[in-house]
């Protein structure tokens, strides 16, 4: 028998129909926990975690994703601390707080004082998203990465993932998961390259897709390569191509230091929809 917490308590498979609904009303905000959610169906044992969902008068109104990421999904304040009084009843297991802006801060307000000092807090990220052909003309040179790859496109997605997270994705012995990652993105065509010769200038990866959205990560050029445009016309050729394969909108999130970034994506035709907030341990 689940139990009710303040209105929580884990979702399960017959609640997928109602997670699904609820998280539907902002598919693109929401498109990792509801790329979750399909692969899953909500059983702890494949999401690594657990789903939780917050219910008024029976009806789900708000749930949060409580793995790896802890990730609130259409939660308001109150939600949100629900969600973080749950969690202070059991050891931290997320290694990122990571969603809308505001759910973040409310869950890091509660849950802060007992999980320690973060290693990384980054409070003003731009969602955004476009869902028509991208304002500029795109790289042709880009393409999906094949198996062939591999050998140039690990290291350069260690190196963007440290420059990024500040720490390599091979710490603690995680290479051989690490790769293991980078090598199901080459498989499911969802990793995008750009080669100059025999020198890899561009790369991106979606890192999860619905029917709705699909959400990019890992847009990385090398640093000597930077300021020549690749990073536009190539997240151009990304947007063409996903929009035309895997689903109608595309998104990201952006750090708003990142002003570079987020000028290429502008010209590209993203526009801002959220605001994001990531706590990293």
């Amino acid at each position: 028998m689940l139990t009710i917490r303040h209105g929580v308590r884990v979702l399960a498979s017959a609640d997928l129909p109602a997670f699904l609904e609820l998280a539907n009303q902002d598919p693109v905000v929401n498109v990792f926990a509801v790329h979750r959610a399909h692969t899953t169906r909500l059983e702890p044992r494949w999401l690594g975690g657990e789903m939780w969902g917050r219910f008024e008068d029976g009806q789900l109104v708000a749930a949060c994703h409580a793995a790896a990421n802890m990730v609130p999904v259409q939660a308001g304040p109150d939600d949100a601390r629900a969600f973080a009084e749950r969690a202070l009843t059991r050891r931290r297991t997320a290694s990122t707080i990571v969603g809308p802006q505001d759910a973040v801060r409310e869950i890091w307000g509660q849950v802060g004082p007992h999980w320690g000092h973060p290693r990384d807090m980054r409070w003003d990220q731009r969602h955004l998203a476009i869902d028509t052909a991208p304002a500029i003309a795109p790289d042709h040179g880009v393409r999906a990465g094949v198996r062939d790859d591999l050998l140039t496109l690990y290291p350069a997605c260690v190196a963007m993932y440290t420059e990024e997270v500040g720490v390599s994705p091979e710490a603690g012995g995680a290479g051989d998961l690490y790769r293991a990652r980078v090598a199901q993105l080459i498989g499911r065509a969802w990793s995008f390259v750009r080669y100059d010769g025999d020198e890899l200038v561009f790369k991106a990866e979606v890192a999860c897709a619905t029917p709705d959205a699909a959400q990019i990560q890992g847009v990385w050029v090398p640093a000597h390569r930077r300021g020549e445009g690749l990073a536009t016309a190539g997240m151009a050729a990304v947007v063409q191509q996903v929009r035309a394969r895997i689903a109608p909108t595309v998104s990201l999130y952006v750090n708003d230091w990142n002003v570079p970034a987020r000028k290429a994506y502008e010209r590209v035709g993203f526009v801002e929809t959220a605001r994001f907030a990531t706590v990293m341990f």
